[in-house]
């Protein structure tokens, strides 16, 4: 209860804050977003299946699911209450379900490997922890302990150079890649700021890889070095940089001045939703300028990409998927979940 208590209090002054950092720009279109949201949520639940899985690509990853979840947490909604809190206890019970004895939350349709599902999958049980009712609790802290474990010993593997600090498709991979490593990243800082006993090692050698993947000169990062998917990319560097005790550093800030520069260029991208979702909370990270610009062309050009039964269609993983990561990108104003809230503690390191 004191824990649930906890989230309440920070959840209630993050809603007390937003409306003050959001900007004049997501207060013009607050109504249109509020509304394309609900009907985003009502379409999520429509096409839920029986197993609680969803239809199309990918539709029965724990990752899938997972980000579902965190849409409805990241506008307010709790387990268990309202219109919503059963769809959100579904998604919790789903990846419960589909975690292994050994802590791997994946139900195998995962594509290239396990790691990015449970990644995303352990980062949506860190965020709803404390907010579930003690039976759901208890589950979960078993699950949560033994999926931390997971993403510690997949960042120990033995790695060169380039790739240590990081993570890619497989638990026992030797390489990394700055796609898999951001969620990684977010579910140990989520883990840690909860309570868990992360060691601040494992987050400084994050980082560490994170920076690797930035071209400094220029302000964009890649995907395995500092080029690939440059366009889709960039807005996830940034963010795990600025919730890991980096706010506003002169790298960071020449990141925003990049993602100001080409981010229009963004829908003829491969990983358009993706890339969307991380420079939304990059940018609002930011603040200023570089959140109000990018707010500006963000709510007007994917408000009209909304098909009418509320669904967008997420590059090739489906319209799930779009409809989830377009949801997480419109609702960075409210900072709702606890991962997105500045941590206090920065200046104690990570």
């Amino acid at each position: 209860m004191k824990r649930h208590f906890v989230i309440l209090l920070l959840v209630l002054g993050a809603s007390a804050a937003a409306g003050q950092e959001a900007g004049e720009v997501f207060q013009k279109y607050e109504a249109r977003v509020s509304s394309a949201v609900d009907r985003g949520f009502e379409y999520l639940l429509g096409v839920e299946q029986p197993d609680g899985s969803f239809p199309e690509s990918h539709g029965r990853s724990t990752g899938i699911s997972s980000l579902v979840g965190m849409s409805f947490l990241a506008k307010g909604h709790v387990p268990g209450q309202g219109r919503y809190g059963e769809a959100i206890n579904r998604r919790i019970d789903y990846a419960l379900a589909h975690t292994t004895k050994e802590g791997l939350v994946d139900c195998g349709d995962h594509g290239n490997g396990p790691m990015y599902a449970h990644n995303i999958s352990t980062l949506f049980l860190s965020e709803v922890s404390g907010m579930v009712d003690p039976g759901r609790q208890a589950k979960l802290d078993v699950a949560l302990a033994k999926a931390i474990q997971v993403i510690l010993r997949a960042q120990a593997v033995p790695k060169s150079k380039d790739h240590k600090g990081g993570w890619r498709y497989q638990p026992n991979s030797n390489d990394s890649d700055l796609s898999c490593s951001g969620w990684a990243l977010m579910a140990l800082r989520s883990a840690r700021l909860n309570g868990a006993p992360v060691p601040p090692q494992a987050i400084i050698d994050a980082v560490e890889y994170t920076l690797g993947r930035l071209e400094r000169k220029v302000g964009h990062f890649g995907y395995m070095d500092q080029y690939q998917h440059k366009d889709s990319l960039t807005g996830a560097g940034l963010m795990c940089l600025e919730l890991c005790g980096r706010h506003a550093t002169p790298e960071n800030l020449l990141v925003g001045d990049w993602i100001l520069a080409n981010h229009q260029s963004l829908p003829r991208c491969e990983f358009e939703f993706y890339g969307n979702y991380y420079n939304a909370q990059g940018m609002f990270q930011l603040g200023g300028k570089y959140w109000e610009a990018y707010a500006e062309w963000m709510y007007p050009h994917y408000l009209e990409e909304q098909a009418e039964d509320g669904a967008w269609m997420g590059e090739r993983f489906g319209r799930v998927y779009g409809t989830a990561m377009m949801i997480l990108a419109f609702t960075v104003p409210a900072r709702q979940l606890p991962i997105y809230q500045r941590d206090e503690r920065a200046d104690e390191g990570p």
